[in-house]
């Protein structure tokens, strides 16, 4: 709920939704439902294969206390999708409240996702609470990127103080396969220099791939981390990537590789570049 300001109405807040379902057509990926509300925009690039591309836009610039962004995407049997977002999410400082991004992502059976959007920058003081939740198929294939860098070091930035909580839930026919619990609150600062939190890093992210080439992937996977501060397991159906970095430039040259190897050599996607 908004909150009202002593002696004064509630401050405006953004709310946006995007809603993508795709479907299979003489063997491409095509639009089946869009649906855009608010701030919430949802763009689809030409492509020149068989899979379709969206691209997200929240076009209030940024989040801040209060505002509400969410978005769902349906890829029918046999479809393949690639997601990102236009540039990297602005978390602006907070007076009150926080800033709630969800995101729930099915995938039928035979699709592919690529969940790919670009880095989240938290301000000092911002405040976000972010889930991502994920109903996989038992054939489906899935690739997901979520990225959070905490002040941009070039511009002198710091994020002393804040809150930042990460959810997610993925499941596989409707069994847990994932479940991860991420808090940063209060002193994030200095809660990041501690050897078992960040060890003074400002840029993390988690990689996550379920899909038939797991085990596959791994032994490929470790050279391209060995330059970083970074892992990867894999276990039953899944293979999970932590990086993290002393800068957002720093993490990307790490990440842009993992991706595209987790892709099959696909690159990321062209927004990533501009």
């Amino acid at each position: 709920m908004q909150q009202q300001q002593a002696g004064g109405a509630a401050p405006q807040r953004a709310r946006g939704k995007g809603r993508l379902v795709t479907k299979q057509l003489a063997g491409r990926t095509r639009l089946a439902e869009l649906f855009q509300e608010g701030c919430g925009k949802i763009r689809l690039p030409e492509t020149f294969d068989h899979s379709l591309e969206a691209i997200l836009i929240n076009s209030s610039g940024g989040l801040t206390g209060g505002d509400r962004l969410n978005w769902s995407l349906s890829a029918g049997p046999g479809t393949e999708v690639t997601v990102t977002t236009q540039a990297n999410e602005k978390i602006y400082k907070a007076a009150a409240d926080t800033a709630f991004l969800s995101s729930h992502v099915e995938v039928g059976e035979g699709a592919k996702v690529a969940w790919l959007p670009q880095e989240s920058i938290l301000f000092d003081r911002a405040s976000l609470t972010r889930e991502l939740s994920v109903d996989l198929a038992p054939s489906a294939e899935f690739l997901a990127v979520e990225a959070i860098i905490l002040g941009r070091t070039a511009r002198g930035e710091r994020t002393e103080r804040g809150l930042f909580r990460d959810r997610w839930r993925i499941r596989r026919a409707g069994r847990l396969i994932h479940a991860e619990e991420v808090r940063l609150e209060g002193e994030i600062a200095t809660l990041g220099d501690q050897p078992a939190v960040l060890s003074g890093k400002v840029a993390f992210a988690t990689v996550f791939y379920s899909g038939p080439a797991c085990e596959a992937f791994l032994p490929r996977l470790r050279p391209l981390l060995e330059a970083g501060y970074a892992g990867a397991s894999h276990w039953q159906d899944k293979l999970i990537v932590r990086l993290a970095a002393q800068d957002g430039f720093s993490l990307r040259k790490i990440l842009v590789p993992v991706i595209s190897l987790l892709r099959n050599g696909a690159p990321v996607p062209k927004v990533w570049n501009t």
